[in-house]
């Protein structure tokens, strides 16, 4: 599998609106990160992980020229707003489009975007939504047999209850500050895992950068990469104090996992 991290940073995306720190005037290219989400090459299989408000740009970026699944963590605007630019994956090839979330974000997707879901549907194609409680298998829309399993790791953000997902051997857990222990036995035997890490600061949504370390270690990937980094965090000074596997990501990191 090839994983590419479309976007490393928070809601807010870094640099921030209206900031001098010293992250956000940065000129380093890995200190500049549009909102989190991942895009998942298996075999022929096109999986995104999450649609922010900046999907469009991502895609363009990663020249992802088709899609057969979007797996989305939950609901917040800066992992769905950028919904309605799958519309172009329909004009060369109208078979729907499967995805997957927890039910509590099933149930707001079809609130903030009734036009896809509602009868009639007035839009140019079709997604298929399924709540992502078991795991799931994904296949192409293009034909063939390849075929994935996905499986969801119930976790929470605040009090919000979202989903990470495990592909093969990759996992990835965004937005959270707890994972309930009865999870942990499918994150074992991982070889890529990328985690949230806010900051150095504690944070009540989120992991801070300590507390990732510390669920990395348990978990035991081979290799460990953080994501939705915010602009309290300079690249090159915090990536610099991590121990050995771990790693913080960037805007366009690829990654190898079986």
């Amino acid at each position: 599998m090839r994983i590419t991290l479309l976007g490393t940073g928070t809601s807010v995306g870094v640099p921030m609106i209206g900031c001098d720190c010293r992250t956000c005037l940065s000129t380093d290219p890995k200190d500049h990160r549009l909102r989190t989400a991942c895009h998942v090459q298996a075999g022929n299989l096109s999986i995104v992980i999450d649609t922010g408000p900046d999907f469009r740009v991502q895609m363009l970026r990663a020249q992802v020229r088709r899609i057969d699944a979007v797996l989305w963590t939950h609901h917040h605007f800066d992992h769905v707003m950028g919904l309605d630019d799958l519309r172009p994956y329909f004009f060369d090839c109208r078979a729907p489009i499967s995805c997957f979330a927890h039910r509590g974000s099933i149930q707001v997707l079809k609130r903030i975007f009734p036009y896809i879901w509602s009868t009639p549907r007035h839009y140019p194609g079709k997604l298929d939504l399924e709540i992502a409680e078991e795991p799931f298998e994904i296949r192409s829309r293009y034909g063939g047999s390849d075929v994935i399993r996905g499986i969801p790791i119930q976790m929470f953000h605040g009090n919000m209850q979202l989903n990470g997902y495990r592909i093969g051997n990759f996992a990835y857990l965004t937005d959270v500050s707890y994972i309930p222990e009865a999870e942990f036995h499918k994150l074992e035997r991982l070889d890529l895992l990328v985690l949230d890490a806010l900051r150095p600061q504690k944070h009540p949504r989120h992991f801070s950068i300590p507390e990732s370390v510390d669920t990395a270690r348990k978990i035991g990937a081979k290799r460990t990469v953080f994501t939705h980094i915010a602009h309290q965090v300079l690249h090159e000074r915090e990536n610099a104090q991590l121990p050995e596997t771990i790693e913080l990501g960037y805007d366009g990191m690829i990654l190898e996992s079986s």
